[in-house]
């Protein structure tokens, strides 16, 4: 078992005071040494303290969890600051736990309070644990502190040692949840996005979508709701309050999306502010323009880009410099939004009696972009003069009025001008009920518009309103996403709120139910009082290039010009404040490795690596410039954001969990009894594929080696060969199952602490050479029994381990006590009667690290014997790891006499061919030769080492049995025979023998010394077993042609022969695997475990 030498299970009674006394005093050793009564008792008894060790860095973990300590004391027995105490707190999985469950001695002594004669039952569990009606007195005294993340807006006190005090959450539900939803729900899309969707897809449509989007939202809102209202609710956010409440799997997926959502979202604020300013603020501060008619689209792109680059740059100055005011002036960005809005209900409003005069012009059913002439009119009359207007010299190339260049479309339609406001009272909502979905770079007709169909010429497009990008149902759908997201707005506020679990349900919900309304009147307004023509106009080309939500707006059209604007810079810098927060506090929590540099930041915690990386992400939103592209990609990551929410609340919900007790009852999901508590899930589907794998053994295509490593520990309950973990690892490189198994000498009642320990140190190493696993320590009188009940009990129905790793017993022939060798031929029985396979690793301690590379070299496979083809499929399993991965594969057959050399080598490259295994192939033909005489002379060596030792334990059992009788003649202790091993069971020996002294015991014993001496004579002329010279002579002839091939191979893999039947062979077995094993540096012996482990079959 890494060498089974039982020399590494040793008992740790003599550790465990030296370990108690250094105070490691909750070490369940140290506990289990502790006499009864021990702590507590009789006044003259000694009393035993168990002073728990304070955590340095609890206010960090305090701050993670958004737990607040909980104070097991009196009032008047609260210690100072530097004292230690009791506490409870987090485990990292929202479940809380006793630091320290131990009473000191004063409340020990409080024998009224901690003792009671009706509780006399359960004394000693009194000992180390407060009464129930004690801890819930306490529990009372729990409040919700505002922990979480910070603006660190305020400095501390230039001393250190006086802080402000932290104001106790004081934000009710309409400033801590409401109005921020709000805020954070409305934006650009609303403004720049809206009319052109109700246009597209027709007012019906237009509330599907809406109402679509409004449901997913409301929801996951509901299912927030529950979970926020499932406990405490920690400061944090969204991320804090799920990766706290359901663990780190949901709470990492949840927000992992959630920022990089945000990201973009920043992104796409950004671009609707830019495509405001260049479009209806200040066309003119364009940098590209156009060098031709149709280049108008990708130089507008390219400005996006340059001014969406410095806008990006800028707003992550102000985020660095001052977040402080960014939260001041969220309020004004809030006004401008509602304002804006406002405005489009009194425009709606005036719109039936006063519509606003934004006329479209027509030609034929086309609209004509109106931004390039001034009279909607072909000819115009000038000094009582007919001459050919702007609009003719655009489509005829001419300024007078000859028709040979004109558009033919142009000459057959009239122009006409159209109201492109009508009202509210015009009956316009008819004809946009209906959707009309365009293709890129079809003109925009309005419908039953009188015309002729001509075709006309191409390069007159871009003098029309064309559709810049192909719309569907699903496309708008896209788009529109993101006008709903901001749901988590007041999740994220949880620290501030005076009641968090009241608020947030009701002003979440509230700002939902508000927000869809807005968006089902405008779509409704904007459907009764906007041409349809000018709805499907996206730039408002048709209307002066005015903003066409703007041409609906009172009292002006500036007012959603500027208002947008701003609200539309203030989401953005929002965005790029919140998702470095979340980026830090998933930084923090470690779930991503490589995210551990984001979660560092100033001094004061602003996260400035967080801040870069959500820059550069944001940057490339920005040089995509289409906030029509953007939108999707923001729609996706909110909706896998939203997935996992109602996901969680889902699986709580059907699984009964015990603690899934949500106060808002509000919500509904069909319940079945799938499990119980978060992990349900998991063990229903274990439990299934359990099942499925009980059904009958794995196909030969899906058998791989399920391992069961056994471990040697040493003196210090260490591992002696980790790297036999190293080797595990990289055989699995993660797959399958992989049970590392030891076993420690000793009574369970008194080793179980050092059980505890030894497998918490297994755990370690696992962690440190990447096993993934599980482990488990069994304590037994005797090792090879210990040995047995891990093979056989290990594993769980089907998923039990079929390959048993055994680690060679380094010194067996150093050591006068046979028991190394013999646990380890025992264990090599054992596997062999359970048919599992075994593989040996010889010289492991030269196995490589999992950080070193072979760059070269050769893995040598040795198949003697037909193993079912472990030896083939454990070298393509270890090449699959980086470590082995260049490595060449060779594999070495041998043939005897009547063998057909050249044929088997064929065949065998045939078979490696079908297998899809790379290797090269050696047949080795082995000639039958004479014995040599240093075959002779090892056998001979071997059994006189043998005899020796079997002598010399006699001898010593003698001297040992005659000192013990001199010394005492009267009574005699039992004797033990060191010459048979720990697992000979001898009778028990009374522990008083009255004996006499008698001649004839004394010449007995004389006599015995006599033989004794000579035995030791005999060894002179022993003659070597027949059978032992033949099986040495093939492991010496085997070796030298191994060491001559595979000398200088990185791992040669050989063919494990088993033991002999009759356990008197067992030494001289021992000794020919070291000789078959001489001279090369890494070794692995296999041994099949009776089955078929590879095939040629797909």
């Amino acid at each position: 078992m890494g060498g089974v030498e039982e020399r590494g299970f040793l008992r740790g009674s003599d550790r465990t005071g030296q370990e108690c006394a250094a105070g490691s005093a909750t070490h369940p050793a140290c506990l289990a040494a502790v006499p009864r009564g021990a702590f507590a008792g009789p006044p003259t008894m000694p009393h035993f303290t168990v002073v728990p060790v304070e955590d340095k860095h609890r206010a960090e973990y305090d701050s993670v969890e958004g737990l607040s300590w909980v104070d097991y004391r009196e009032p008047a027995a609260v210690p100072a600051p530097g004292d230690s105490y009791d506490t409870v707190s987090s485990d990292g999985h929202g479940n809380h736990k006793e630091n320290s469950p131990f009473l000191n001695s004063s409340e020990a002594g409080k024998g009224g309070d901690y003792y009671d004669r009706n509780l006399a039952l359960f004394e000693e569990e009194l000992d180390i644990r407060p009464k129930v009606s004690s801890l819930l007195g306490k529990l009372v005294n729990y409040t919700n502190l505002t922990q979480g993340v910070k603006e660190h807006e305020e400095a501390e006190s230039t001393d250190g040692s006086k802080k402000k005090v932290s104001k106790s959450p004081s934000m009710g539900t309409l400033m801590g949840v409401y109005l921020p939803c709000m805020q954070n729900i409305f934006g650009v899309i609303l403004f720049l996005r809206l009319t052109w969707m109700v246009g597209m897809a027709g007012v019906l449509q237009s509330f599907l979508i809406v109402l679509l989007c409004c449901c997913c939202t409301m929801l996951t809102t509901i299912s927030m709701s529950a979970i926020a209202t499932n406990g405490v609710v920690p400061a944090g956010g969204s991320y804090f309050m799920i990766s706290r409440s359901l663990g780190p799997e949901f709470g990492g997926a949840v927000g992992l999306c959630f920022y990089l959502g945000t990201t973009f979202a920043g992104a796409m604020y950004i671009l609707g502010a830019i495509e405001i300013l260049l479009t209806y603020i200040v066309p003119q501060a364009a940098i590209f323009h156009p060098s031709g008619a149709h280049d108008a689209s990708s130089t507008m792109l390219n400005n996006m880009r340059v001014y969406g680059t410095v806008f990006l740059i800028l707003m992550a100055v102000v985020v660095f410099v001052g977040v402080k005011y960014v939260n001041k002036f969220a309020s004004l960005f809030l006004a401008c939004v509602v304002i804006s809005i406002l405005s489009i209900y009194a425009g709606a409003i005036k719109s039936i009696f006063d519509p606003p005069a934004f006329p479209i012009c027509m030609l034929g059913n086309r609209t004509l972009s109106r931004d390039q002439f001034d009279v909607c009119a072909k000819t115009i009359v000038k000094d009582n003069i007919t001459v050919a207007s702007k609009l003719w010299e655009l489509f005829c190339h001419s300024t007078n009025l000859t028709t040979e260049n004109c558009d033919e479309y142009f000459l057959m339609n009239n122009v006409s001008e159209i109201a492109g406001i009508p009202g509210a009272a015009s009956g316009i909502l008819k004809d946009n009920l209906w959707s009309n979905y365009l293709e890129k770079g079809e003109i925009l007709e309005k419908a039953h518009h009188p015309s002729v169909d001509v075709a006309g010429q191409k390069n007159n497009l871009h003098l029309y309103v064309l559709s810049d990008i192909a719309t569907s149902f699903m496309v708008l759908v896209g788009i529109f996403f993101p006008s709903v997201t901001g749901i988590m707005a007041g999740s994220n506020r949880s620290g501030d709120l005076k009641d968090a679990q009241k608020s947030i349900p009701v002003g979440t919900i509230l700002a939902i139910v508000t927000t869809s309304l807005v968006y089902f009147s405008c779509v409704l307004l904007f459907g009764a009082c906007i041409e349809g023509v000018v709805l499907r106009d996206k730039y408002g080309d048709a209307v002066n290039r005015n903003l066409v939500v703007g041409t609906l707006s009172w009292p002006s059209p500036w007012v959603i010009v500027i208002g947008s604007f701003f609200s539309t810079c203030g989401a953005g810098l929002q965005s790029l404040t919140g998702a470095p927060r979340l980026l830090q506090a998933i930084a923090k929590d470690n779930i991503i490795p490589f995210l551990w540099v984001f979660g560092h930041g100033k001094a004061n915690g602003e996260p400035t690596w967080a801040l870069l990386l959500t820059a550069l992400i944001a940057e490339l939103g920005i040089l995509i410039a289409s906030l029509d592209m953007v939108a999707p990609i923001l729609s996706m990551f909110f909706l896998m954001c939203y997935l996992f929410v109602n996901l969680a609340c889902a699986v709580q919900t059907l699984l009964r969990t015990p603690n899934w007790r949500p106060r808002f009852k509000y919500y509904h999901w069909a319940e079945k009894e799938w499990g119980d508590g978060i992990r349900g899930l998991s063990l229903s589907a274990a439990r299934y594929a359990l099942l499925r794998l009980e059904e009958g053994p794995p196909h030969t295509k899906n058998w791989r080696p399920q391992l069961l490593v056994l471990l040697k520990l040493d003196e210090d309950l260490h591992v002696k060969y980790p790297r036999l973990l190293t080797f595990a690892s990289q055989l699995k490189a993660g797959k399958g199952l992989t049970i590392i198994g030891s076993v420690i000498q000793g009574n369970f009642l008194e080793t179980y602490g050092e059980a505890q320990a030894a497998e918490q140190t297994i755990k370690n190493m696992m962690d440190i050479e990447k096993v993934k696993g599980f482990c488990q320590v069994v304590v037994a009188n005797k090792v090879r029994e210990g040995i047995a009940h891990l093979i056989q009990s290990c594993g769980l129905g089907g998923m039990k381990h079929n390959t048993v790793v055994l680690g060679w017993p380094y010194g067996w022939r150093q050591s006068e006590d046979p028991r190394s060798w013999k646990t380890f031929i025992g264990t090599v029985r054992c596997t062999t009667a359970a048919h599992l396979a075994l593989l040996v690793p010889k010289n492991v301690s030269f196995y490589p690290s999992n950080h070193e590379r072979y760059n070269e070299g050769n893995i040598d496979v040795w198949w003697i014997v037909h193993d079912g083809g472990m030896l083939m499929l454990l070298p393509f399993l270890l090449k699959q790891h980086k470590v082995w991965r260049k490595c060449k594969m060779r594999i070495f057959t041998v043939a005897q006499m009547d063998d057909n050399s050249i044929q088997m080598k064929k065949d065998l490259a045939t078979f490696l061919y079908q297998l899809r295994i790379e290797a090269e192939v050696e047949v080795v033909e082995m000639h039958n030769s004479d014995i040599s005489a240093y075959t002779y002379e090892r056998t001979l060596m071997m059994e006189q080492r043998s005899q020796m030792l079997r002598q010399m334990r006699l001898t010593k059992t003698e001297r040992e049995r005659e000192a013990q009788l001199v010394k005492d003649r009267h009574s005699v202790a039992r004797l033990e025979s060191l010459y048979s091993d720990e697992e000979d069971e001898t009778e028990p020996v009374p522990e008083n023998i009255q004996m006499t002294w008698t001649k004839e015991k004394c010449d007995a014993e004389k006599r015995n010394r006599g033989s004794a001496v000579g035995s030791f004579r005999d060894l002179i002329s022993i003659k070597p077993n027949q059978s032992n010279v033949r099986r040495m002579h093939t492991a010496v002839k085997l070796n030298e042609v191994i060491v001559n091939r595979s000398h200088d191979a990185r791992l040669v893999l050989l063919n494990m022969p088993g033991p002999p039947k009759n356990t008197d062979g067992d030494e001289n077995y021992m000794e020919f695997l070291e000789v078959l094993t001489e001279g090369l540096e890494r070794v692995l012996l296999v041994r099949g475990g009776g089955r078929e482990v590879i095939t040629i079959y797909s």
